[in-house]
């Protein structure tokens, strides 16, 4: 097996250091392997790999692999149910491409290993708002009972496949809406299933969800910074890597690199760009904004401004988990391209029961952040706050730049604007009001070797106990980016009872929100009105990326 220093998003594994045996790596290797000939090596890598998959009937776990061979299944907290998935599809593109030089133990083997990953996915039978996994389901289910012939799995991937297509069809987007790493994913999926799945009206619906991926990422490319622009639902950084640029140019035949490389994860099928949207990853024309209802259920919409120096990116609503990023913003920095993300931070690490509202029009945003009390602390599901209540000896809200070579203000108060120079690109930055129960609340700026940033602290001293049940607590903020030496900005108007009602003038147009000035359940705080710009709801304003058209070809 290959073998890696360790590293996780924080969950699932209790491992916490050292060098790690990855299973789907391994078996990503064996693929690769394969492609380079060497089936000897390849074959006892597979073989490995097979041995860790739970074969017992009788477990829960029946048709999983753990992520490493250092932490068997039992030791995982939990078991990741998506490595059925992952696995799965790997041990199946070996099967569709190498059989005829793999042997027929091995291949009986890799068969017998596809089909209880199959059972596994048809027994955990994922939700079509988990866009990726059920996508990933779907191929290795109806690829495996197409292929040999095993009609469960293929009435049970053709149905989930369906699923995703009406699901996303209803919300008018993918429910893991400018995921960087899961729309990429999706991709890879669809294009494998294009590739190979016969069933004709599934190839209807493939094709449909294989160009609303494309239109994702082309929507959102910036290409003065080569960057993907936000917001994003699910990330796990905020700069792209050259390996996005390298598979952009072979998809779309543009050059942005001098020599393109892939890692070993990438499908060995087509992915190319559909012709008609080609045009997004050429030169910005014009300045642009995309507006975009994200779901109708719950009325999320997404907002980004596209602009020659700039990009930024907004959801009117968002919790502020480390893989969500409600607020980011890109430019070309004094070491490449740059970022600004909004985070909330409990002692150290991102806290996601703080939930964003913002209105954004152009470079202008107006946002307010408040506080869940039935939501999670470091995950939003698998750590829950309890009672409301945390323990912290550290609570602030940060505003972070990649950048420390920015010019930061040299003094920073609360109801004015700051500004912060960030080469040809200025922020101006304000903090309109901020309470958090009787406690005082404090801003400060600083920077490290990678970060900057604008800090409002909440709390900070010895740990203590934060019941915001009890708390009248929240932060109202404005900020505006524009090309260096343009216009300063009128002052953020504010009423906080009962409810916050705010309101900015910003060139030309009123932005206006109301929030809850009190913690409140997740529901509450999610049910909020929308924000209005220049007197309209955005919701009025935003369009959903799933057209008709493809409503009535694939029905």
């Amino acid at each position: 097996m290959t073998r890696k220093p360790f590293s996780s998003p924080g969950y699932h594994t209790t491992l916490k250091e050292g060098f790690v045996h990855p299973t789907r790596d391994s078996l990503v290797y064996a693929l690769a392997l394969l492609d380079h000939g060497d089936v000897s090596r390849a074959e006892s890598v597979i073989g490995k790999v097979i041995s860790l998959q739970d074969a017992d009937t009788e477990h829960d776990t029946y048709g999983l692999w753990s992520w490493f061979y250092e932490e068997p299944l039992e030791k995982m907290s939990p078991p990741d149910w998506n490595w059925a998935d992952f696995c799965g599809q790997e041990l199946l593109a070996i099967f569709l491409e190498h059989a005829g030089v793999l042997s027929p133990e091995k291949l009986e083997k890799i068969q017998g290993s596809i089909f209880r990953a199959a059972d596994s996915i048809l027994r955990r039978d994922v939700s079509p708002n988990y866009t990726n996994i059920a996508l990933m389901g779907s191929f290795v289910t109806l690829v495996a009972g197409e292929f040999f012939g095993e009609k469960r799995y293929f009435n049970y991937g053709r149905k989930c496949l369906a699923r995703v297509w009406q699901q996303t069809q209803a919300a008018g987007s993918f429910a893991e809406y400018n995921s960087p790493t899961y729309t990429m994913v999706a991709l890879d999926e669809l294009a494998r299933l294009r590739n190979y799945v016969r069933d004709q009206a599934s190839r209807r619906r493939i094709e449909s969800l294989y160009k609303l991926a494309w239109l994702i990422v082309a929507k959102h490319f910036h290409a003065p910074t080569q960057q993907w622009a936000g917001p994003y639902s699910r990330a796990y950084g905020n700069i792209q890597s050259a390996g996005f640029c390298s598979r952009l140019q072979l998809a779309t035949g543009i050059p942005f690199v001098e020599e393109p490389t892939l890692d070993l994860s990438c499908p060995r099928v087509d992915w190319s760009c559909p012709r008609e949207l080609v045009t997004y990853f050429q030169a910005l024309g014009a300045p642009r904004t995309e507006r975009v209802l994200v779901s109708r259920q719950e009325r999320q919409v997404a907002t980004t401004c596209l602009e020659e120096k700039f990009a930024l990116g907004t959801f009117a609503k968002a919790t502020l988990w480390n893989q969500t990023r409600g607020l980011v913003a890109h430019w070309q920095g004094s070491q490449g391209p740059a970022y600004l993300q909004l985070r909330a931070l409990h002692d150290g690490y991102d806290y996601c029961s703080a939930v964003l509202h913002s209105v954004q029009s152009g470079g202008s945003v107006l946002g307010v952040v408040n506080f869940a009390t039935d939501g999670g602390d470091a995950h939003p599901n698998l750590d829950m706050v309890r009672q409301g209540t945390i323990t912290a000896r550290d609570f602030r809200l940060r505003f972070e730049f990649s950048d420390p070579g920015i010019k930061l203000p040299q003094t920073v108060k609360a109801g004015e604007f700051a500004a912060f120079q960030l080469g040809e690109v200025e922020l101006e930055l304000g903090i309109a009001q901020a309470r958090f129960g009787e406690l005082p609340v404090s801003l400060e700026t600083g920077k490290d070797q990678q970060h900057a940033w604008l800090d409002l602290v909440f709390y900070r001293g010895e740990a203590r106990k934060l019941n915001f049940r009890a708390l009248c607590a929240y932060a109202v903020f404005a900020l505006q980016l524009h090309q260096a030496g343009q216009g300063r900005l009128e002052p953020v108007q504010l009423q906080s009872s009962p409810q916050l009602a705010i309101r900015w003038q910003t060139g030309e147009e009123t932005l206006q929100l109301q929030a809850n000035s009190h913690a409140g359940s997740m529901a509450e705080l999610w049910a909020e009105g929308p924000g209005v710009v220049a007197g309209e709801s955005i919701l009025a304003l935003a369009v959903p990326d799933f057209s008709e058209d493809d409503h009535d070809r694939c029905r």
